[in-house]
């Protein structure tokens, strides 16, 4: 991706102090960093949010390469437009609304082809690429793959949750958002939110609890 790429440079080249110096800042400091013109701002937004966007967009959409696809969409959709991002707000849940709306764009454009649909499905089994994050090299062989089996499980079960289920559910399980963040991220109410989460959970506890047995 060019705007990243970009960014990682930026910060590549930026003596050590100042670059330690960008990563104790919160968000507000380094959108307004990057609008006083300094690009660095950016590149540090970059590197603290797209791994953390590409596994919320992969939970969500089940297709690892469309996930860095609209990971790198929603950057440059920040980029363009930062300037007009209500700074009295909080960035992560601005980034992570515009991450969400280009998934559901993406569930809601396979949910019209068919094909597409299945092919990004077979994709997802032939390809054995899904992340497998939170590994720790310390662990014995067999407890990894266990740890890895479990993976596996979850995110077969969040996949069999229906869209809006799984948006609030991947949101608040797996990326620790709270209720009003999440409201404001999926544009519900958090009567709703707190609705869809409860069927949410319910419905995954049916989902895997016959695959834990």
């Amino acid at each position: 991706m060019a705007t990243t790429s970009l960014s990682a440079r930026a910060v590549r080249e930026a003596p050590r102090p100042e670059v330690d110096a960008l990563k104790a800042l919160d968000d507000s400091a380094l959108v307004a960093r990057f609008l006083d013109g300094d690009r660095r701002g950016f590149s540090e937004l970059v590197e603290r949010y797209q791994t953390r966007l590409l596994n919320f967009v992969y939970r969500t959409t089940g297709d690892r390469e469309r996930a860095e696809d609209l990971v790198q969409e929603t950057f440059i959709r920040v980029y363009r437009h930062l300037h007009r991002f209500d700074q009295t707000k909080k960035f992560s849940t601005w980034i992570y609304t515009i991450a969400s709306n280009l998934a559901k764009n993406e569930l809601r454009n396979r949910s019209r082809n068919p094909l597409v649909l299945f092919q990004a499905i077979r994709k997802t089994w032939e390809a054995d690429q899904r992340p497998l994050e939170w590994e720790d090299n310390t662990y014995r062989p067999d407890d990894l793959f266990r740890k890895r089996h479990l993976r596996h499980l979850v995110e077969s079960a969040v996949e069999e949750l229906p869209e809006h289920h799984r948006a609030v559910f991947v949101l608040r399980e797996m990326e620790g958002k709270t209720y009003e963040e999440i409201a404001e991220i999926t544009g519900c109410n958090l009567g709703t939110v707190k609705s869809r989460l409860n069927r949410a959970r319910n419905n995954f506890a049916q989902i895997i609890a016959p695959l834990l047995g």
